[in-house]
This record gives structure tokens, C-alpha cells and sequence, in this order.
């Protein structure tokens, strides 16, 4: 309780102070915090695993046995408490912030801001073949969202606070600001004005500042970078076709086997198979075990070697590691196993040519090129694969070979795959903001907010007297005919009673079903904006019915109230 009121007394003033400033003002002030908070949130998640992962090599000493079971108990741990303490779906991190920024007015759960944290602190730290990077982005994002919705700001600047936090997110465990910015406008944030880029700036240097205090200025994967040459140009982009077609085999054989294990409705049973599965495979192929990143320094300096045909079977086989492990009831990213993946194809790739044509290409600049070729791949995000890859490695001098690789490995994976592995099932649901400013301020619209009910129904077996009746007190023209349990069953339009309303020695005998006529199309409260348009295109309609799914009329939508609706919609959208 003294905690408490020691709280209020610190940010209340704090609060009711910034909230007199323009929003404007206030989102430089906010982003600065964010990131602060999300550099210490990655700092600490970092610490948390390695701490986790240093006791539990203590405790296990040389039993390999014990090892190959240590990643499904982190599983089972965080299974335990998803279920019955978070009581939350928390997997899959940066979908969901992509589905909070589309469908939830940007805003992100509070045990949001730490249940990703410790579950995956424990996955990871157990051995969980995943990466940290999705669970504290997602952390990162909760962040910022709260902070926003705390004081109180617009739906915009509250998206542009939780984009703050995603890049902080990145730029703090990366020690990476411009690749920060650079993920949350890729794939986050779609149409943000440069003005907007000024408060992701803000928060990726103070995210990286903090990391750069409490870690040091080491890069994430040290090496030796041998110089650039010219004549290795088609090799890179050899590398960069096999690192296309490595995507789509990744993005969709993650697809397949989420969706198969899923299928399996015991939680525990299907914790059971994904640990033993998980178990054999680190039984055989030890680089699967936890996030790999000490293997792929290993690459990086030449310090690990082997049959080329080991490593491809790992670079196939981590998708099952890792789908195992997220289905099993861990939580983790599938970030982390892109970079794994994409540093095992450079090391292939090189381990090739150098049979061929012995001491051809550098082994470590192909590791790193790689890395930057998957995530380009199978994130659909070539500009934050090139300059992470960068920054991470401390080798800008590989740039053109960066983008080169990165640029043909995206295209290889467009021409199969419009989606990428975070937006692919939100676009089938419509649910998906893009870089088409129409297309995402249609899905910012909801049907449900934009339903007229101000219509008048009658009943079916209604008689024409009772029609104009309801005419007499309607300033519509439109009349929704339900049956006794309220369903919708057509409706009359004025012009259609125009001639008989007049007559009243018809008053009696005409019904309503006479003057009926059957709705052209449904619309739906939960359905998506493009679809509602569309049915719309397809009947030429200036009205369509607003009904539930067991067809109980609800209301109507209208062409021009949705217009408007888009308008000012726009308006927000595109404001600087």
C-alpha cells in the first residue's frame, strides 16, 4: 500500500505536468523513457538467461543425459505459468503487437510488460531452441503502449510509443539503434511521416546507451572480417538464392508444424511429444540446444568445422527444434533461429565453393551475409536484415555484399511468399496494416463502430396499415423486416409502398411480405472493412444489412457513413 501511494506521489504531478503539453512534446519526453526502460528490459532478459542457463550448467556438471531434459522443463515451466498464472495466448510476440496496432487501438495487455519476459527467461535459460528477441520486443512494445495509454495519448501517439518500444526492444539487445528503427518501419509501422521518426530515434540511442553502460560496447558477434572482393560477387549471389528458397522452407514448414501440433488440444500431451522430440534432436545435433549464438561465433571465427552434410541437416532441422519448443508451451522468438539458420547456409554455401575452388571465398563473411540473406527472407525485411547484420558484426565493410545477397534472397521469397512469417496468418484473417495507406485505414475501420440503427423494423406478417405507421414515425427509407425471432428476412423500401400507401382500403389486406424484397448481401459485426466494401462493389448496394451469425438483425451500414468514417480516418492517419 505504501508502495503505492509512493508511486502516485511521484508520477501523479509528473503526469498531470506533461499532460498540458502538446502531444507532440510529450511523445520526444515519452520516447526517451521507453527506451530507457526497454534498454534495461533487455539488458536484464540478457542477464536472466545467461544467469539461468550458468546455474543449471553447474548443477548438471557433465551429465548429458540431464541436458537433453533441461529444455522441457523450461517448457513445462512456462506452460504452468501461461496457464494458470498469465492465463493469456503471450506466444508469437510480434504478431501480436501487429494484431494490437490493426485491431486493438495499439493497445497491449500490462502482464504484457514482464510475462513474456519470464517465460521466456526460462525457456530460453532451460535450453528452448528459440530466441529472445520476438518475447522482448513484444515486451517493448507493452511498454510503451501502457506508458502512452497512461498519459492519456491519441491512438496515434500511443502507436508511435509502442513502435518506440518494439525498436528500443531491438536496439537494446542488439546494441543496434538504426536497426531498432529500421524493424519497427519495416514491419511494425507502416506510414509514419519523417517527423514521426524523430521519438524512434530518441528511444533507440537511449535503449542503446543503457545496454552500452551495463554491457560494453562489445558487438554481438565479434569477428575478423576479411576484405570485400570484387570476384566473389556471384557467389554472393548464389548465397543469396539458396538463402531465398532456405526462407520459404523455414516460413512454411513453421506454418505446417504449428498448425499440425496445435491440432492436439492436451496441453500436457503435446508438452510431452515436443520435449521428447526436442531432446532426441539435441541428443543428435547438440548446436540445437538453447539460442546457438555461441555456435555461430564459433563459424565466425573458424573455431568449428565438420562435414558440410552435419550442418545442413542442422540448418533443417532447427525449424523443428524450434517449433517444438514454442508448441511444447515455451516462449521464444523465431528471430534468433533465423540468424542460427541463416549463419549455418553462409557456412554451407562457403564450405561448397572452397571444395571447388579451395580457398575461394572467406568462411566468416559468408557466415555474416548469411545471417543478413534469411532474415531478409523469411522477416521480409531486407533493410533491417543489412544494417543489423552490420552494426551486430562491426562490418560495414561488407555492405555491398549485404545488400546484394539480402536483396536477392527477399526476391526469391516474394515471388512465392507475399507475407511474411509474422504477417501471414494475420493477412488471411484481413486484419493486416500495409504500405498502402488505403488498404490500412480501411482495417483500422470497424464494422461494428459504423452500424445505423436508427431504422424502424416491422414484422413479416404486418399489415399495410402497421408499414405506414412505421413510416409516419421513421426518417428513413429503408424498413428491415425481422420474423418473430428477430431475424432478418428483407426489408421494404419506401419506393415500393409509394403507389399503395395512399389507399387505405388496402390498409388490411396488403402485407408486408408483398412489398419485401430479399437483402442483396449480410454484412457482419466482427467482419473486415475491405470485405464489407467489396460486398458492397459486388451488389452496387448504397445499404447493406447488419445481421449476427445466427442472422438476428443488429442494424445497417451504409456506403456514406463508412466514406466519412474513411475521411476521418485519413485525416488522423496521415497527420504529421
Amino acid at each position: 500500500m505504501a508502495t503505492n501511494q509512493g508511486v502516485k506521489y511521484v508520477w501523479g504531478p509528473m503526469r498531470a505536468l506533461l499532460r498540458k503539453w502538446p502531444e507532440r512534446s510529450r511523445l520526444l519526453v515519452l520516447s526517451v523513457v521507453t527506451g530507457i526502460l526497454c534498454g534495461l528490459a533487455a539488458v536484464l532478459l540478457k542477464w536472466t538467461i545467461r544467469a539461468i542457463s550458468h546455474g543449471l550448467h553447474q548443477f548438471v556438471g557433465g551429465s548429458t543425459w540431464l541436458f537433453l531434459l533441461l529444455p522441457g522443463v523450461g517448457m513445462l515451466l512456462s506452460l504452468l505459468i501461461v496457464k494458470y498464472l498469465v492465463k493469456d495466448n503471450i506466444s508469437h510476440g510480434v504478431t501480436k503487437v501487429l494484431i494490437a496496432v490493426s485491431k486493438n487501438e495499439s493497445k497491449i495487455k500490462r502482464h504484457n510488460t514482464f510475462s513474456s519476459f519470464i517465460t521466456s527467461a526460462l525457456t530460453i535459460g532451460f535450453g528452448g531452441s528459440v530466441g529472445a528477441e520476438a518475447p522482448i520486443v513484444y515486451t517493448g512494445a507493452a511498454i510503451g503502449s501502457n506508458l502512452g495509454r497512461y498519459m492519456g495519448l491519441s491512438y496515434r501517439g500511443m502507436t508511435l510509443l509502442l513502435g518506440c518500444g518494439a525498436a528500443g526492444a531491438v536496439a537494446g539487445i542488439f546494441n543496434a539503434p538504426l536497426a531498432g528503427v529500421l524493424f519497427t518501419l519495416e514491419i511494425l509501422l507502416f506510414n509514419l511521416s519523417m517527423s514521426s521518426i524523430l521519438p524512434l530515434l530518441l528511444s533507440t540511442v537511449s535503449a542503446t546507451m543503457v545496454s552500452y553502460l551495463l554491457l560494453g560496447r562489445e558487438t554481438q558477434f565479434a569477428c575478423t572480417v576479411v576484405e570485400f572482393a570484387m570476384r566473389n560477387i556471384p557467389f554472393y549471389a548464389v548465397l543469396g538464392v539458396f538463402c531465398g528458397f532456405c526462407s520459404l522452407y523455414f516460413l512454411r514448414t513453421t506454418l505446417f508444424m504449428e498448425d499440425l501440433l496445435g491440432k492436439m488440444r492436451n496441453p500436457y500431451l503435446r508438452w510431452a511429444l515436443c520435449a521428447m522430440g526436442l531432446g532426441l534432436l539435441i541428443f543428435l545435433f547438440p548446436p540445437l540446444y538453447g539460442e546457438g549464438y555461441e555456435d555461430v561465433g564459433l563459424l565466425l571465427n573458424g573455431r568449428s568445422s565438420g562435414p558440410v552434410w552435419f550442418f545442413l541437416l542442422i540448418l533443417l532441422l532447427k525449424v523443428f527444434a524450434m517449433t517444438f519448443t514454442n508448441a511444447g508451451g515455451g516462449v521464444g522468438g523465431t528471430f534468433g533461429p533465423t540468424l542460427f539458420v541463416g549463419a549455418i547456409a553462409g557456412y554451407v554455401v562457403a564450405s561448397v565453393l572452397n571444395l571447388i575452388w579451395p580457398g575461394q571465398v572467406p568462411v566468416s563473411n559468408f557466415v555474416l551475409v548469411g545471417m543478413a540473406g534469411l532474415m531478409a527472407g523469411v522477416m521480409q525485411a531486407p533493410m533491417t536484415a543489412i544494417f543489423l547484420i552490420a552494426e551486430i558484426s562491426g562490418g560495414y565493410q561488407l555492405l555491398v555484399p549485404l545488400i546484394l545477397t539480402s536483396a536477392v534472397a527477399y526476391g526469391i521469397t516474394r515471388l512465392f511468399e507475399k507475407y511474411s512469417i509474422y504477417t501471414k496468418r494475420i493477412a488471411q484473417t484481413g486484419e493486416l496494416l500495409t504500405h498502402d495507406s488505403d488498404q490500412a485505414v480501411l482495417t483500422l475501420l470497424r464494422t461494428d463502430a459504423l452500424v445505423e440503427k436508427d431504422f424502424t423494423p416491422v414484422r413479416i406478417d404486418d399489415d399495410l396499415g402497421t408499414l405506414v405507421d412505421a413510416v409516419s414515425v421513421s426518417s428513413r427509407n429503408i424498413f428491415p423486416v425481422l420474423d418473430s425471432r428477430n431475424r432478418l428476412q428483407g426489408y421494404v423500401d419506401l419506393t415500393d409502398i409509394r403507389r399503395d400507401m395512399f389507399q387505405t382500403d388496402l390498409y388490411k389486406t396488403a402485407k408486408v411480405y408483398n412489398y419485401m424484397r430479399s437483402a442483396p448481401e449480410y454484412v457482419y459485426p466482427d467482419e473486415p472493412m475491405d470485405s464489407v466494401m467489396r460486398k458492397f462493389e459486388r451488389t452496387g448496394a448504397w445499404n447493406l444489412p447488419v445481421v449476427d451469425h445466427e442472422r438476428r438483425y443488429l442494424g445497417f451500414v451504409s456506403k456514406s457513413k463508412i466514406f466519412n468514417a474513411y475521411r476521418e480516418e485519413l485525416r488522423v492517419f496521415s497527420q504529421d
